[in-house]
């Protein structure tokens, strides 16, 4: 696998090397801001991820990052910076590449995780909320640390892409919990939740400031499927055993009925 990392800061090159150096298989080839020789040596190279620092003194990173993809249809995307830059700021078909951020200063660890999810290539989650709620990336489970940080993502996924305040997340997984413990509850089951997508290298979420938005991109939803008309195998269950989903059965069957 190859990859290269963009950055006009030579010391940027230094603690990028000293951390993967013996830690990884990957071939790695470092570049200034020089846009043409980027781009060209994409071109003429299968290179699997690019590491691209943001703001440079020649070039932008979002817009070397448009311009790398529109050469290669297998790069991704890993942006380096220091800005509080978010996956909701890129352009979407950036978005679509970009595996992930490592927010300057960054730890190693974060950076080998992400040459991890690079080498097993791009995933997808299933999400199956008909029945019991269960999500997979790729072939392997989606492992939650808590009842309720699963419960949560499910709320999220039912959402369909509509954000999910904190206060409407409290209202249907702590309705009976007084205020000030409903915020510690809820507060606790989004780090597990981060933490969850973290360590399977697929951040989906957007974690605002007391709301959380869902990236619908390499989501693959049976709920979402049956709402749209395709096949789905509804069977009258949907996220059984969470009380909030029984708001959800009465749509579901007259579309089944349908």
């Amino acid at each position: 696998m190859k990859i290269i990392i963009v950055d006009d800061e030579i010391t940027a090159h230094h603690t990028f090397l000293g951390d993967v150096i013996g830690k990884t298989d990957a071939e790695y080839r470092f570049f200034k801001d020089d846009e043409r020789e980027i781009a060209d040596y994409i071109a003429k190279n299968k290179v699997s991820a690019a590491f691209l620092d943001i703001s440079m003194p020649h070039i932008n990173g979002f817009e070397l990052a448009k311009k790398l993809i529109a050469i290669s249809d297998e790069l991704r995307i890993v942006f380096v910076t220091g800005l509080n830059v978010k996956r909701a700021d890129l352009d979407p078909e950036v978005r679509k590449r970009t595996v992930g951020f490592l927010y300057k200063p960054y730890d190693a660890d974060e950076l080998r995780n992400l040459i991890a999810v690079i080498e097993r290539g791009a995933q997808k989650l299933t999400a199956r909320m008909f029945g019991s709620f269960e999500c997979f990336v790729g072939e392997n489970p989606l492992r939650f640390s808590s009842n309720k940080s699963k419960e949560l993502f499910a709320l999220l996924l039912a959402y369909n892409g509509k954000s999910l305040s904190m206060t409407d997340a409290i209202s249907q997984l702590w309705p009976d919990t007084e205020t000030d413990k409903s915020k510690i509850l809820y507060r606790d089951a989004v780090w597990r939740l981060r933490k969850a997508l973290k360590e399977a290298g697929f951040n989906c979420v957007e974690f605002g400031r007391a709301c959380l938005f869902l990236e619908k991109d390499d989501i693959q939803c049976d709920y979402w499927d049956y709402l749209k008309g395709l096949p789905a195998d509804y069977n009258g269950e949907f996220c059984k055993s969470y009380d909030w989903s029984v708001d959800y059965l009465s749509a579901l069957d007259d579309l089944r009925k349908k």
